[in-house]
């Protein structure tokens, strides 16, 4: 969205959050205005695992006219999502989160934006007619859809889509919540552990960070790193979102995350391997 604005002087406004680190709704609201043009979100947080009200974000900016666009990249894998009951304007998600392969993804929109936008590249299958003086486009999809596409990855994105939607997404979304709360509810009761957003609608992970008995805090690249030694894998650092983790006024975070394949043996086998890198570093 920065180098959009680069692009075209548009201004980024940022919805704030409240203490327990939701979106302010109300604060939300005030910034919306005649001059507002998109109003974009991430349905899940990839950092804090938090579920946002994005049908009552939807709701708000629609009444002023405003089209919306959903980060879903971490909500699609975890939960059972319907573009159309949520009335997103576009919802963008990447295939890899959803056991596909890497570099490829999916761009929704509503026909009625997708046919005012221009092409994204140039290309064969995107032209209509073409000559030396000018150039109609195609209609949809393949306005968008420059050159030979990635099909081989397409193809597997599919059979993983198929694979999810056997076993049900929402059995995953019950699966992996009632997984998500009793991994939080293990690290609550760690007295060195500081689970951020405790206590709120979470699909997917759990960020926390470790502090010693003076209230110092453990650098979480050092937890992550003991972790990994006992066969542990969390991701550590800022998450690709460096604002929130500055607003949270830390270096960064350790994330655990449970998806379909993950059992509570597993949380069972991460809460005592954190135990142990505690007493290491404490």
């Amino acid at each position: 969205w920065q180098m959009l604005c680069e692009r075209k002087g548009a201004v980024l406004k940022v919805i704030s959050l409240r203490e327990d680190l939701s979106i302010d709704i109300e604060a939300f609201k005030g910034l919306l205005s005649e001059k507002t043009r998109l109003v974009s979100v991430a349905q899940v947080s990839n950092v804090l695992g938090i579920v946002n009200p994005v049908e009552e974000i939807i709701r708000l900016a629609h009444a002023r006219g405003v089209a919306v666009c959903v980060d879903g990249a971490q909500s699609v894998p975890h939960l059972a999502v319907d573009v159309q009951e949520m009335d997103c304007d576009f919802l963008v998600m990447s295939a890899h989160k959803m056991y596909g392969p890497t570099g490829l993804g999916v761009l929704y929109g509503k026909k009625e934006w997708l046919d005012k936008l221009p092409p994204a590249e140039g290309g064969g299958e995107m032209i209509e007619h073409v000559s030396f003086e000018k150039t109609t486009y195609n209609v949809l999809p393949y306005k968008f859809e420059a050159g030979t596409p990635n099909y081989v990855g397409s193809y597997a994105f599919g059979k993983a889509i198929d694979y999810v939607q056997a076993i049900g997404l929402e059995e995953v979304a019950k699966y992996e919540h009632e997984l998500a709360v009793y991994l939080e509810e293990q690290l609550v009761l760690l007295s060195n552990v500081r689970v951020y957003a405790a206590g709120q609608k979470k699909a997917g992970a759990v960020s926390f960070n470790v502090y010693r008995e003076d209230g110092a805090l453990i650098h979480p690249f050092d937890v992550g790193v003991l972790l990994d030694r006992q066969g542990v894998a969390v991701r550590t650092g800022h998450h690709c979102a460096e604002p929130l983790i500055d607003y949270l006024g830390v270096p960064g975070t350790v994330r655990a995350s449970v998806g379909l394949y993950n059992t509570k043996e597993d949380v069972d086998v991460f809460v005592a391997a954190l135990k142990k890198a505690i007493m290491m570093l404490g």
